[in-house]
């Protein structure tokens, strides 16, 4: 069960990439989305956040107690879900989808209030909110840019 946990946690280990791992899995999480928003239904999207989000708080606890460090740096489920709820719901141009990563990106390295209190819950939970939180923040903001220029951001 280590290695199950270890491989979700590490988005089958793109974790590991050596520059940027968090960049790099949020990178990956783009193929995860691409292959949701294919489905075409939006409940599809509402299910990819449940199911990640609960996938990752037990990966990601298990995980840190593996590698024996508290919120690892391979660790990178935390971003898929930060993108996933970026950019669920949103009819986006690939500009659309670039804007969001950069969005989420910027809010995962500020942690804006109170995502950085999140990150203080216990185990996978902590690792898993902020992030949630901070894909909050993309959505919202990526939901403005899309209202404010359609032309640009949305298909």
């Amino acid at each position: 069960m280590n290695r199950v946990a270890l491989a979700i946690a590490t988005f089958g280990y793109v974790g590991f990439f050596p520059i940027a791992p968090g960049t790099a899995g949020s990178a990956a999480a783009l193929l995860l989305y691409a292959l949701v928003r294919a489905m075409g239904l939006p409940v599809a999207e509402a299910l990819a956040v449940i199911v990640v989000f609960l996938m990752g708080v037990w990966a990601s606890t298990r995980t840190e107690t593996v590698l024996g460090t508290t919120d690892p740096g391979p660790v990178v489920i935390d971003e898929v879900l930060g993108m996933l709820i970026t950019l669920a719901w949103l009819p986006l141009s690939p500009l659309g989808v670039l804007t969001g990563f950069v969005l989420f990106r910027i809010f995962d390295v500020i942690k804006p209030y109170p995502a950085r209190r999140l990150e203080n819950a216990p185990g996978g939970w902590g690792i898993m909110l902020d992030d949630a939180m901070a894909g909050v923040y993309g959505q919202v903001t990526l939901r403005a840019m899309v209202w404010a220029w359609p032309q640009w951001m949305s298909v």
